[in-house]
């Protein structure tokens, strides 16, 4: 941090961030207590890192990484990790005319995507991040974030619709470390 700039502080990201991580939250998890208690998670692993945050102007970014690794992290504990493997990439198809979209459905249809799929998703038309935000949280390409979307987008279109079957959460396989 330069001269003149103080460290942030807990309180001021709480107020100023609290609502757009429990949204992510619950996004992620489709449980209001689970996101309320991954909110908690956050802002305590931020408390811990504030000296890293070196521009206030990136705290949203710093702060849904730090939530999206916390994340990732119980779900690899929890052995819930899943894939998209035989989902086609989309085909342009316009929703039908008056689709209407149940909230608690959309939930549902997005607890079935895997998380790599999720989390760009929840962070482009939850959020309104940017591609390159996006691109630049996960560590990807902005192609390979414009692909999960598309590929996320065609799988909610159909799951949404009754088109394809539920995908199953399946556990990963436990490597030795």
């Amino acid at each position: 941090m330069s001269e003149g700039t103080r460290a942030p502080q807990i309180d001021d990201l709480v107020q100023s961030y609290a609502d757009l991580l429990y949204r992510y939250a619950y996004r992620l998890t489709g449980n209001a207590t689970d996101a309320e208690d991954l909110t908690q998670q956050t802002f305590l692993r931020a408390q811990q890192k504030c000296h890293q945050l070196r521009d206030l102007a990136a705290a949203k970014w710093w702060l849904c990484s730090i939530m999206r690794n916390s994340f990732l992290t119980s779900r690899r504990h929890a052995g819930l990790m899943q894939t998209l493997e035989g989902v086609d990439e989309p085909a342009c198809v316009e929703d039908p005319p008056g689709f209407d979209i149940d909230p608690d459905q959309l939930q549902a249809a997005l607890l079935q995507l895997p998380e790599e799929f999720r989390s760009p998703l929840i962070l482009f038309y939850f959020e309104e991040f940017s591609y390159q935000e996006i691109a630049d949280q996960m560590g990807l390409p902005m192609g390979t974030v414009m692909s999960r979307l598309s590929r996320a987008k065609a799988f909610l279109r159909r799951y949404l619709t009754d088109e394809v079957p539920v995908v199953r959460r399946q556990p990963l396989e436990r490597v030795a470390t």
